[in-house]
């Protein structure tokens, strides 16, 4: 959604359609990129604390949920090649202005609370990293600092380009590829710190407090977070070479590549710190690399790790305030959200909006909590789309295109609706921070409506 390189003119006018500049190799690294960040650095240690010693399992399962949803977006994908996303497939299959509206809020909710996240692991043990105990009072305002620099970034505008996220991309990928090479040396080789002994009997191991069914959904609904991005990857459709070839096999493969690197990370951490250690760190990379590599310079890996996160947040961020512009631009939210600075041409009250909200859920809530929220947020969107593309198999197409097997997507909406509910173990404040971000959506809704009246509007504007 913040890739997009065409505006929309006021009214909700669109220029001439994207430029196909996207090949495989290009389309297959924003994939990765896009997927990669936030989570693995910061939350791992955090769904260890909810599952155990048994931290791949999670991660494996959040992963087979995600793969089947992909085959939803890959059908939907190809029978309409256009930016977009989960609203315009949603408003496609049931043509509900309110629910379509929804939806968008809902992805650009989730955009939010992600870069809420990223700013608390910001602030968190990396930083520490760099600067010593010493900045732990000011880990509050440092994170607000850096919601603050983001808007800043936001409000100046910037030139987004995906040869640049090839960099970004391979700057995250060494870190975590200091992590595997290290961490593989230090299990099979013997070479790690003399504090810590390697232990893979803990990979059997589920939390003790609870059942181990229990100790699996809870933490997946946490571990889904490492899924952020997923959705953006969509909207690149339109702008990649063949589409219907290219993006099923970036996409797939894609998954492929993140899933194996989230797997052995979880295989690597899990056996080389105790549970309890990486339950108390937003920073638990950093603990594997101290504990593989003590010689390795932990303020370099913890810089890497700042990299990441705020890359992962910037783009959220970015793609948030671009949907709260393009839904005052379609009339669906009151027009001032539409308002472009002169100067600088970005959408200054969106920026704000969306950057408020996050200083607000970065003052009152825990990382965990933020994580989960965004898992809650994205499984419901997934769980909605999987019902609108069984919807629309009714809607035929001239163009050939793929086509999931059926059972697919009714198996990935009934595991996203069962991780999105309160069976898999998410307690009710998850709801509660959901149901209030939404319910801001819904009174904007209202009072646009009292105001204007019905609108109609092209669910294809609201993510530009």
């Amino acid at each position: 959604m913040a890739n997009e390189t065409t505006d929309i003119a006021p009214g909700g006018a669109q220029e001439p359609g994207l430029k196909k500049v996207m090949g495989p190799k290009l389309l297959l690294f924003f994939v990765v990129g896009d997927i990669l960040g936030t989570t693995i650095y910061s939350l791992t240690g955090k769904v260890a604390g909810k599952v155990g010693g048994a931290l791949w399992v999670p991660f494996l399962v959040a992963f087979v949920v995600a793969f089947l949803t992909a085959f939803s977006y890959l059908e939907l994908v190809g029978k309409y090649p256009k930016a977009g996303g989960a609203p315009l497939y949603v408003h496609k299959a049931f043509g509900i202005h309110f629910v379509t509206f929804l939806i968008a809020f809902a992805v650009m909710c989730s955009g939010i609370t992600s870069a809420s996240s990223a700013a608390q692991a910001f602030s968190g043990d990396y930083l520490t990293g760099i600067f010593g105990d010493g900045v732990e009072p000011y880990s509050w305002l440092v994170a607000l600092g850096f919601l603050l620099l983001l808007a800043a970034i936001n409000f100046r505008g910037v030139g987004e380009s995906v040869k640049m996220n090839v960099v970004l991309t391979c700057v995250e990928l060494t870190g975590l590829a200091i992590v595997i090479v290290f961490g593989l040396i230090a299990i099979f080789g013997g070479s790690h710190s003399a504090d810590i002994a390697p232990d893979p009997s803990r990979l059997t191991q589920f939390d003790a407090d609870t059942s181990p069914l229990l100790a699996i959904t809870s933490a997946t609904a946490l571990a889904f977070f490492a899924m952020v991005g997923f959705e953006d990857s969509v909207n690149m459709a339109e702008e990649t070479k063949d589409p219907a070839k290219n993006f099923p096999r970036a996409l797939l493969l894609g998954l492929v590549i993140t899933a194996t690197i989230y797997l052995v990370i979880a295989l690597i951490t899990s056996t080389l710190v105790p549970t309890a250690e990486l339950a108390e760190s937003d920073g638990p990379l950093l603990l594997v690399v101290k504990a593989a590599a003590p010689w390795f310079p932990p303020i370099l890996f913890s810089l890497i790790a700042l990299f990441a996160v705020t890359n992962t947040a910037l783009i959220n961020m970015l793609m948030a305030s671009r949907l709260v512009y393009g839904m005052a631009n379609e009339g669906v939210v009151p027009g001032v959200f539409g308002k472009v600075h002169q100067a600088r041409r970005t959408p200054w009250v969106s920026i704000l909006f969306t950057s408020i909200i996050a200083v607000i859920l970065v003052s009152s809530l825990e990382i965990s909590d933020l994580g989960s929220t965004t898992s809650l947020l994205l499984l419901v969107v997934f769980a909605v789309v999987n019902v609108a593309v069984l919807v629309l198999r009714k809607d035929e197409v001239e163009h050939e295109h793929f086509r999931a097997p059926t059972w697919v997507p009714v198996l990935g909406a009934l595991t996203c609706a069962f991780f999105a509910s309160p069976l898999s173990g998410r307690p009710a404040t998850e709801y509660i921070i959901a149901g209030i971000l939404l319910g801001i959506g819904v009174i904007f809704w209202l009072i646009n409506y009292f105001l204007k009246g019905k609108t109609d509007f092209e669910a294809e504007a609201l993510s530009k």
